[in-house]
């Protein structure tokens, strides 16, 4: 379902909602499970290549859900700051609908240096021995965005 965004006065441009996207390190990933219970999770990610990329264990909660439905809605809260004497809130924030996938070989090996490059950008050749020692241990997940809408309030963007 396509929703008109209701603040339309407060969207940000599709270019502006992808450099929130960049910019951010914290996300929450929402997923339903099989038993219709809504699933939020906040998490590490990159963006790179048009998509959202985060790591995990070979087995658990959020996964069990993706491999029941592939949909999913990721969203980033970016910079923001509270207003008291104007009763409100500088901000802005990123909501993402798409598919989840899990993804492998090289694809996986380049979102997990992606992390080192941004996480741990001092330690590009200790990470890439990391990565190798951990590769096998982990998945890498893809988040293929379908909508991607940006709102902020009270800041110059």
């Amino acid at each position: 379902m396509k929703r008109p965004m209701r603040r339309s006065d407060r969207e940000i441009s599709y270019d502006g909602a992808i450099e929130v996207l960049r910019k951010g390190r914290v996300g929450t990933l929402s997923t339903v499970g099989e038993d219709g219970q809504p699933y939020g999770i906040p998490l590490n990610y990159v963006y790179f290549s048009n998509a959202i990329y985060f790591h995990c264990g070979m087995e658990g909660h959020k996964l069990d859900n993706i491999n029941f439905n592939k949909r999913v809605c990721f969203s980033v809260y970016g910079r923001d700051e509270i207003l008291p004497e104007r009763f409100s809130t500088k901000y802005e924030s990123v909501v993402v609908f798409g598919r989840a996938e899990v993804v492998e070989a090289l694809e996986k090996k380049e979102a997990l240096m992606e992390f080192i490059r941004i996480y741990s950008h001092d330690y590009i050749e200790k990470g890439m021995k990391y990565i190798d020692a951990a590769i096998d241990r982990c998945l890498v997940v893809k988040i293929v965005m379908d909508k991607v809408s940006g709102k902020a309030a009270n800041l110059d963007l």
